[in-house]
């Protein structure tokens, strides 16, 4: 491999979950603003923090496959792992998600997703960079038409319609 590539999460994931966010807040305010229940805004507060969470860490979370290396890179903390100590490649499948995890010794390893924007290509790279005796069976099936994952992109943009209805209702009540 002569570059660097570099894969993130899918946009089409993340600007969604970014909506969510912001919708929720707004119906935090318009609850406090319009005197609700406080139980009511300390649920939403409480459900902004893991929205938050799952946000920042999609937002930020990356793979860069370069041309000796594998690296990951999550909000305060990264992992690397070199290709000359991959020892297996290995993908596990339910459904329509994947599982592909790279192992370097007992201790060293790195699960990749098909969250990933652009997945294919993703384990297109990682084939052809990793030692040919190190990738399972499942793992070259899988490569050859990798399944892509839109089930949580539909999750969250049905959870902004909802509460875009439940914004809506608040203010008619």
């Amino acid at each position: 491999m002569n570059q660097e590539r570099t894969f993130v999460i899918r946009r089409a994931f993340v600007v969604p979950m970014g909506l969510l966010i912001a919708l929720t807040i707004t119906l935090l305010v318009v609850c406090v603003i319009q005197g609700q229940p406080v139980a009511k805004a300390v649920i939403l507060a409480v459900m902004i923090v893991p929205l938050a969470v799952l946000f920042v860490e999609s937002a930020f979370r990356r793979i860069v496959i370069g041309h000796d290396r594998v690296t990951a890179f999550r909000p305060f903390r990264q992992r690397q792992i070199l290709f000359a100590d991959v020892t297996s490649l290995e993908t596990v499948q339910v459904r329509s998600r994947v599982f592909m995890t790279l192992v370097a010794g007992p201790d060293d390893f790195l699960i990749i997703s098909n969250s990933y924007a652009d997945f294919p290509a993703l384990v297109a790279s990682l084939v052809a960079v990793v030692p040919d005796d190190t990738v399972t069976e499942e793992t070259r099936t899988m490569a050859k038409q990798p399944p892509l994952r839109h089930a949580d992109i539909f999750t969250v943009w049905f959870a902004v319609i909802a509460l875009c209805y439940v914004l809506i209702a608040q203010f008619k009540g």
